[in-house]
Order: C-alpha cells, then structure tokens, then sequence
C-alpha cells in the first residue's frame, strides 16, 4: 500500500517521513530536533506564497477564497541529514496510518548530498520498544540514521504522530507507551521528604537506598512494590549534565538535583516489546497515572522542569492528559497493592 501518496512530492517521497499531528496549531519540530541533536539550523524556513488569498476562477468557486500554498523549508538535522517540510495530510491519509488526528505536518528527512545512508547487518533480534528492528529486518541503520529515526519515533510517539520508514513502511508508537518521568530541581529533598508523596499512592514505599556523598547532596532510593502493577522506583542525585531539551531554558528554571520517576514493571521483559500484552498495558496504564501526579505533586513542592522518558520537556498540558483516567485507561488513582 502506498500511503500520503500525492502530498509528498516525489523528490523527497522517499526519506524517512515523521509525521505529527498539527489540529491544534503548527508543531514546533525545531524544539523537538533541539531536544536531541545541538546543530540544528533552518537553511530555509518555511513560509507561504506571498501575495495574500487570490480569488479562485469559475462558478463554482466563485466567492471563494483560495489560502496562500505553502512552501516547505529545509532545517539540518545532525551533520548530514536534512529534514524539509512541512507538507500538509490531511484526516484521510492519516486515517490509513491509524493516527487519530485531523491534520498534521509531514517531515522528510533524507542526506542533504542526495545519496544513501550505508546500514548495518539484519537485526538478530525483532523484539524491541521502537519496532525499528521490525521496520528494517533486512539491513539496520546505524550512526546518525539511526539515532535520526530514533528521534522520529520518540517524537511521534510525544506527539501521537507516526513514522513511515523509507517513505513506505509505517511505525506508529503508543502514545500511552511513554511512562517515566524526572524533574530537575534547584532544591534537593531528603528521604523522609519524598517518602510520604510515595506512600499515599502505595502505602508500603520504603527506602531502599541511601549513601553519603563527599559534598553532602542527596543521593538515595526509594522503592512501592505492588502485587499486581510492578514498582515504582525514585532514584535522588546530584547530576553534572541534564538533558539537551533543557539547554534552551533559562538555568534559573532548573536546577542539578535530579528525581527520576520510573515504574519497573512485573516483567521487566515486557518493556523491551513494541506489542505488550494486555496486563503489562492494564499495570503501565494504571502506573502511568501514578507518576504523572506523583510527578505534579513534587513540581509543586521544590519547582522545576520536568522531562519524559524520549528527553522531551514534558508539558502541564500533556501531564493533565496523563492524569484524566478516562483517555489514559486507568481504572483509579492508586495502584494496586
């Protein structure tokens, strides 16, 4: 099946093509190139024709005012990859590609030379989160390609958008998929602090580790295990670097001590597969309500930024989605214990 057939022009119809939905608004692909590649650049923005709406002929669309087209610009991506867009789907194509969006903007990435990325060996192994080994099973991208498609996923599954490898070969992440979080904070919390957030959503959460360090910040572990969802895990230190997402921030709205928010699952295998089965999604659903207030919660108290688990800045927006037990399939808001 050929899918956005006629909406990318055939020049770029065979790159890699990330596709994020766009029915609220333009997506800022920059800040999510940002968030994983430090040379990113706009060779070309995009913009629209010039000239204003003109008028279409003839009767039938007399009174009818046609919209400015849009011209694709070119952003580098890394050191030999450009990604050129955005080029406009609409509802139906994505439809095919079972995103549920109305509209969204297409990215083509491709080498800026023109020629091909040499790739690696078949993958031995076709289980993986990403689905990448699926995509690719007769030769794996490697180097930058493959951190370039790496990205794509990671940021269709941010934004509840797909990829189509190659042009022609559709992986379309769960959104629900993305689970830990981490905040980093100017303000560095004790155990005995963070415990009792814990406690109130599994109530027998202890320490599990708690070492002196030679500058005296914190640096600990505290563990909830439950019968039916797995464990949350915290783990409290200092850090020396912060995710790249966080560099276009003022230093101030930050700080070195991080809290990372993780749930370890009854089979940790599980995490590995891009097709889980139904309980580990029923747990991972449950448990992704749980950090995400777990998360709010110690935003409120000490301040921060807050990161999801593809490196993105993870939203107030996108927490409060997290946490409407409705669309995230989360039965309640504690875990089972």
């Amino acid at each position: 099946m050929t899918f956005l057939a006629g909406v990318i022009p055939a020049e770029h119809a065979s790159g890699h093509l990330l596709i994020l939905p766009s029915t609220n608004g333009p997506v800022a692909v920059s800040q999510l190139a940002a968030a994983w590649f430090s040379d990113i650049a706009w060779l070309r923005e995009p913009s629209r024709a010039s000239g204003g709406a003109r008028r279409m002929s003839g009767a039938r669309f007399r009174g009818m005012a046609q919209p400015d087209s849009l011209i694709p610009g070119a952003m580098r991506l890394g050191e030999g990859h450009v990604a050129t867009g955005p080029f406009e789907v609409g509802e139906a194509h994505l439809a095919e590609l079972k995103i549920p969006a109305a509209q969204a903007e297409a990215y083509s990435v491709a080498r800026g030379d023109g020629l091909r990325d040499v790739r690696g060996a078949a993958p031995t192994s076709y289980d993986d989160r990403d689905g990448i080994a699926r995509t690719f099973p007769h030769a794996l991208p490697q180097g930058e390609e493959l951190r370039i498609v790496q990205w794509m996923v990671a940021a269709a599954r941010k934004t509840g958008g797909g990829v189509l490898a190659d042009g022609r070969q559709p992986l379309v992440p769960d959104h629900a998929a993305s689970v830990n979080l981490a905040l980093y904070s100017a303000h560095p919390l004790q155990p005995g602090d963070v415990l009792p957030m814990l406690r109130s959503l599994i109530a027998t959460a202890d320490v599990s580790a708690d070492q002196v360090t030679p500058d005296g910040s914190p640096r600990y572990t505290l563990v909830g295990s439950t019968a039916y969802d797995g464990s949350i895990v915290i783990d409290v230190e200092r850090v020396d670097r912060v995710p790249r997402a966080l560099g276009s921030l003022d230093w101030r709205s930050y700080g070195p001590f991080a809290y990372r928010l993780s749930w370890m699952p009854a089979d940790p295998y599980e995490l590995e597969l891009e097709t889980a089965s139904g309980l580990h999604v029923i747990a991972r659903a449950r448990m992704r309500v749980s950090l995400a207030r777990l998360a709010v919660a110690l935003q409120s108290r000490i301040a921060g930024i807050l990161v999801d688990d593809g490196g993105f800045i993870a939203t107030p927006e996108e927490l409060e989605g997290r946490n409407d037990s409705a669309a995230g399939g989360a039965p309640g808001t504690r875990a089972w214990v």
